[in-house]
């Protein structure tokens, strides 16, 4: 029998009429930009199911925009996020795709693209009451909600490296709550990601980097 708080039914403090629309789309978004180094200067949004029927009407394109440039559910600015991200200069797009049907009702796909010219791909699924669950990076499927604080480390799928990776946390103190790892393939890249009961020091990222089959590592504190 699943456990349902008060918080579940009245939903989250949020700026919008939708928890799911709104809310759970601010929070793809906030969660996506903590995967990719600032300041971002480009960013398209393909949406599906009934996030691309109603994006204009529930707001969930100022959601969006305003997850992406770090502005929490209950953040003001949200209601003037398309005038916030031209003053800082970011471009922005959004593409209601009403073909595919093989994925979640609010689904997004997020196409970032940093200052340095980094690019990264990020689907993301509102679930309702302002809950999100981060279901792709890149290529690779994945399983993230970002309701701990977690270390996601990218990297070759190679002996040793999730050794490294949890040697690095005890000796941080860290209590690991959840480990996965995800990957494209035996030997492709691969996805660990680490949520921690407590908040990661963020010294962590750089000894993860040490080893040479790591390619990158993102802190995502909620």
């Amino acid at each position: 029998m699943s456990f349902i708080s008060v918080f579940d039914v009245l939903g989250p403090n949020m700026i919008g009429p939708s928890s799911s629309h709104t809310a759970g789309a601010a929070r793809i978004a906030y969660l996506a930009q903590k995967m990719i180094a600032g300041p971002l200067v480009q960013v398209d949004f393909i949406l599906y199911g009934s996030f691309a029927r109603t994006y204009r009407g529930h707001g969930t394109d100022r959601a969006l925009l305003g997850g992406i440039m770090g502005f929490d559910t209950d953040d003001v600015r949200i209601r003037e996020s398309f005038a916030i991200a031209r003053e800082q200069g970011i471009a922005f797009s959004f593409t209601p795709d009403l073909k595919e049907n093989e994925v979640h009702p609010n689904t997004v796909d997020i196409h970032m693209m940093n200052k340095a010219g980094q690019e990264m791909r990020v689907r993301g699924e509102s679930l309702g009451g302002g809950k999100a669950r981060i279901c792709r990076i890149n290529q690779v499927e994945v399983d993230f909600t970002g309701e701990y604080s977690a270390a996601i480390v990218i990297h070759q799928d190679r002996p040793g490296v999730v050794a490294h990776i949890t040697s690095v946390l005890s000796r941080h103190g860290v209590n690991i709550a959840f480990m996965r790892l995800f990957r494209e393939g035996k030997g492709d890249i691969a996805y660990t990601i680490v949520e921690s009961d407590g908040r990661l020091p963020e010294a962590v990222a750089g000894e993860l980097r040490e080893n040479e089959n790591v390619h990158e590592v993102m802190i995502v504190q909620p």
